[in-house]
């Protein structure tokens, strides 16, 4: 293994953030002898993130527990454009004013992470819009454009996916590349800053940045992108059956977040305590080392620890207080979904509905169907079956989701 001279280097490899580095003995031999601001962009298309984009934030945590400037760009002006990065369609026009409102909330959990102010480690966050949209269309052309062949252009991952699929990339998309490029080249000559971390689909516009910033105004920086976050069974990370896993908690409950990282593949235990947590090394490597229905404690640190960093230690001890009492104790914890019951009662697909468990009545009935839905921790397998009114029922949907009836 590589010795180190940098605790940037050595805390993101030990963790396993990195996938690619553009010169990793270069941004070593940097970051051991100075404050190297880093900066990772985020679009807007949401007022949350979800637990996909939540390894890019916590590089940029590393990065300031290491001793370097966080620096979070918010894409208020590509999210105009449109990232075509592993997408197979275009996305939908937001308004100025919508764009600005997801910022303010996405923020909200950058707060919970970094540590924002005006000291040369603080985090900053900034927003493209400043800039992209001062750019004159001619002028862009002009000076950015010759540094760009369309040759180049077509051979990225972002643009040939999209047209070996024969699937529409629009001109507006075809420009995002040069945009993003040109937000590593501002970033460096207003802020100083020499990386640009992000996944590993973007690694050509990270190149394409640093390039652009070597030819225009003979600048060295750096690229460092993760691997592709996927969890042992293959499925994308923060997508569900139920949806997207969100880190707002006004998107998805803290119950909710707290259960998705308490069903974590026993495979992927210590990948997502290094990556996902501030745990000690060492105690992560024997946490992840239990096996047989003892790596469940390890699923619950895990999940109390994410939640705690996410949603603050209250949610997370009482996130685990009412899995406890669901699953131990047979009781209803205080932290699950409700919904009203009607005095004369409701019928079990209404409830099923009405609870989150099912989109619709034929979802319901799939369900119910399927041996799924339980009242009471009674199978129920009657679509016509009437819940009566007047007390608390508990509603269930297979073995890990719970809701409570209220009259």
């Amino acid at each position: 293994m590589t010795e180190h001279k940098s605790d940037l280097m050595r805390l993101l490899t030990e963790r396993g953030y990195i996938h690619q580095t553009t010169d990793a003995a270069g941004l070593d031999t940097l970051a051991a002898k100075q404050v190297v601001p880093g900066y990772i962009g985020f679009d807007a298309t949401a007022p949350s993130l979800h637990v996909g984009s939540l390894v890019q934030i916590m590089m940029l945590r590393r990065l300031q527990q290491a001793g370097h400037k966080p620096i979070a760009l918010m894409g208020g002006g590509t999210t105009k454009v449109g990232d075509p990065s592993g997408k197979d369609e275009s996305r939908k026009m937001l308004t100025p004013e919508g764009i600005q409102q997801n910022i303010a909330s996405i923020r909200t959990v950058f707060e919970r992470l970094l540590t924002f102010g005006d000291g040369p480690t603080d985090a900053i966050m900034v927003d493209n819009d400043e800039w992209l949209s001062e750019l004159g269309y001619v002028d862009l052309l002009r000076d950015v454009g010759p540094h760009f062949t369309v040759n180049r252009m077509l051979t990225f991952d972002s643009v040939k996916l999209r047209l070996d699929r024969e699937q529409p990339l629009t001109f507006l998309e075809f420009n995002y590349m040069i945009l993003q490029a040109y937000d590593f080249r501002e970033l460096a000559n207003t802020q100083d800053c020499r990386l640009q971390m992000g996944g590993s689909d973007q690694w050509g516009n990270i190149v394409n940045g640093i390039e652009l910033s070597r030819r225009m105004d003979g600048k060295e920086l750096f690229g460092v992108t993760t691997p592709l976050l996927t969890t042992a069974d293959g499925a994308k990370m923060g997508k569900t059956a139920a949806g997207a896993v969100w880190l707002n908690e006004d998107q998805l409950p803290a119950y909710d977040f707290w259960q998705y990282w308490r069903n974590t593949d026993d495979r992927d235990v210590g990948k997502f305590l290094r990556l996902f947590t501030d745990l000690p090394l060492d105690e992560i490597a024997h946490l992840e080392k239990l096996e047989g229905s003892a790596i469940n404690d390890a699923k619950v640190v895990l999940a109390n620890e994410v939640t705690a960093l996410l949603r603050g230690t209250n949610a997370a001890k009482a996130a685990e207080q009412t899995a406890s009492q669901t699953f131990a104790g047979g009781g209803v914890g205080d932290d699950l979904p409700t919904f009203s019951l009607p005095a004369d009662g409701i019928s079990l697909l209404d409830a099923l509905v009405g609870i989150g468990f099912a989109k619709s009545r034929g979802e319901a009935k799939r369900l119910v169907a399927g041996g799924g839905a339980r009242v009471g921790g009674e199978q129920i397998k009657d679509e016509n079956h009437h819940i009566d009114g007047g007390s608390e029922v508990r509603l269930s949907s297979g073995k890990k989701k719970h809701g409570i009836l209220n009259p």
